[in-house]
């Protein structure tokens, strides 16, 4: 690739955070995202509940996030090579807004479960 810089893990890192940076400025889902992070990931650490599954609540909360940045993805490279209606530009954008709801799905499955375990079973 003629656009391939040299690799340090310096760079990557700064790639890395620019793209956050990026998608944190210009995306309000990802926002949101973020909002919920924060709020759940808090409660998830005040909840009467043994430290595994105050941890469990807090690593699965990076779910929905990394699915929301690779959407965000997703949808930058198809506008990049085409502003005009396509079938399969559509195809793409759905199919990663399918892997966001999925992602929040599986998160509540997995918050709604431990909950059941502690507090109603």
């Amino acid at each position: 690739m003629l656009n391939k810089p040299k690799y340090t893990l310096f760079n990557n890192a700064k790639y890395a955070l620019s793209g956050l940076i990026e998608v944190s400025k210009n995306e309000s889902s990802f926002k949101l995202q973020l909002v919920v992070f924060v709020v759940f990931g808090s409660i998830s650490w005040f909840l009467p509940i043994d430290f595994l599954y105050s941890f469990i609540l807090f690593i699965v909360l990076f779910v929905p996030i990394m699915a929301e940045l690779t959407n965000s993805a997703i949808e930058r490279v198809v506008d990049m090579v085409t502003k005009d209606y396509h079938v399969l530009a559509m195809n793409a954008k759905d199919a990663g807004s399918a892997l966001v709801l999925i992602s929040l799905i599986f998160t509540a499955s997995v918050w709604l479960g431990i909950l059941y375990i502690n507090f109603l079973k």
